[in-house]
């Protein structure tokens, strides 16, 4: 059995039940049982709070974790990065009240900062040669300004709709942060086993985002042309129809280029093209 620790609530929370679902790992939601087992798959799920993650998989509570870039840089702990999960994106900024003229990172030397990631905010100041009190708060840092507690912020940016609310504008982004699948550096081969199972799924559901499969009837005498227009990940499947003119074309296309290939193929004669979501694909 392999035991994975997940965030207890919020984005990150909803963003990898989410992952387990659609690789077909079947866990139970509830929120009042710390640990959980999946119905149809040699995984259960550890709620945790997102900061008690890096620990718990580098301490071998917890086989693999689910955890923001930002809590696993900040915390130090020695744990494996086992693949990058490339959702729950955000950015650790320094913001500072709208109405100051911001002129540089100079600006900073003096100033007290709240921040609740010390660890990654010293080491960039450090390397920047800025001389500023660093006050730690957990939580509700935003308000430190607008309450005289400190003169900027250094927290994690999403929309910065917070930001905007609270009088506040970014002005230099520090580090980049998504989703990370960490691993705790001495699990059994039996359970590198179960996690290698859990990574192809995942990697299946990654692989099919933004992919659509496409069938149409082309026309055969443009069909060199039509296949010439279309990136698929190999050669289209061609079929041929009762119509010796025509033949069926399918092939899979990814979201970013879909409406200016199907327009391309609608001026070489393509007709009843049908599009259909692919929720896994195995390359």
């Amino acid at each position: 059995m392999l035991r994975i620790a997940v965030q207890s609530k919020g984005r990150l929370y909803e963003d990898t039940m989410q992952l387990l679902n659609e690789a077909d790992i079947k866990v139970s939601a509830s929120k009042r049982t710390l640990l959980v087992e999946a119905k149809n798959f040699p995984l259960e799920v550890l709620y945790l709070r997102d900061d008690d993650i890096p620990q718990s998989v580098a301490t071998g509570v917890a086989d693999i974790g689910v955890v923001g870039e930002n809590e696993f840089v900040e915390k130090g702990a020695e744990a494996d990065i086992i693949s990058r999960l490339g959702f729950s994106s955000c950015r650790l900024s320094l913001a500072i009240p709208k109405e100051i003229d911001y002129q540089g990172l100079e600006w900073f030397n003096g100033k007290t900062i709240a921040t609740s990631y010390p660890v990654i905010l010293n080491k960039f100041l450090q390397e920047k040669d800025i001389k500023a009190d660093v006050h730690v708060i957990m939580g509700s840092v935003e308000i430190s300004p607008g309450i005289g507690l400190a003169d900027a912020i250094f927290d994690i940016v999403s929309s910065g709709s917070t930001l905007v609310s609270n009088n506040l504008r970014e002005v230099e982004v520090v580090m980049q942060s998504e989703a990370l699948l960490i691993g705790h550096a001495g699990m059994s081969q039996e359970k590198r086993e179960i996690l290698d199972q859990m990574l192809f799924r995942f990697k299946a559901v990654k692989d099919a985002e933004d992919k659509k499969y496409v069938r149409m009837n082309a026309p055969k005498a443009r069909l060199q042309e039509i296949i010439d227009v279309l990136p698929g990940l190999k050669s289209p499947t061609i079929i041929p129809l009762a119509d010796d003119e025509w033949c069926s074309v399918h092939t899979v296309l990814d979201q970013k280029q879909f409406w200016e290939i199907i327009g391309k193929l609608k001026e070489m004669g393509a007709q009843g093209i049908l599009v259909t979501p692919i929720e896994k694909m195995i390359l």
